[in-house]
């Protein structure tokens, strides 16, 4: 679902009403724990955390004039979906995702190339993404973007 908006608290204000908590609990975890210069904002029409131009001005190679993407949280028609770009580009980070994630939900996890998809709102892994969300430093993700996507 696209929402019209220009800011994370106009999106999160926009969803359904019984999205809007984990929306503002998720923002907040990864506001909190990502590691120094990603930055929030939207992105893609969704919250989005990514590489500024100031630290990576090549930007995103499908869109040089976008900032190089991360990680976007959205509302969509069913579930609140957590993109994240790490996984998608680091089999070792995926493996270990895949492996921790029964240990954190009674649910079975519903998982794209970089979605992963929350249904139910009383069981998002908080703690897990807050571990997940410190694995990669701007630098690496850079270098792994570059090595595995970039130049594929």
């Amino acid at each position: 679902m696209q929402y019209k908006a220009n800011t994370p608290e106009a999106y999160i204000a926009q969803t359904p009403p019984d999205r809007q908590e984990a929306l503002q609990k998720l923002r907040a975890l990864f506001q909190k724990n990502l590691p120094k210069g990603f930055e929030e904002q939207m992105s893609y029409g969704m919250l989005g955390f990514v590489v500024p131009h100031s630290l990576y001005p090549d930007g995103y190679h499908c869109k040089p004039e976008q900032p190089l993407p991360f990680i976007n949280i959205a509302s969509q028609k069913k579930f609140v979906a957590l993109y994240h770009s790490g996984i998608y580009a680091n089999p070792d980070l995926h493996d270990w995702f895949v492996t921790e994630y029964p240990k954190h939900s009674k649910r079975k996890l519903d998982m794209g190339k970089s979605c992963i998809r929350f249904k139910y709102m009383d069981d998002i892994p908080y703690q897990l993404l807050e571990v997940l969300a410190k694995k990669i430093t701007v630098k690496q993700w850079i270098s792994t973007y570059e090595k595995n996507v970039k130049n594929k």
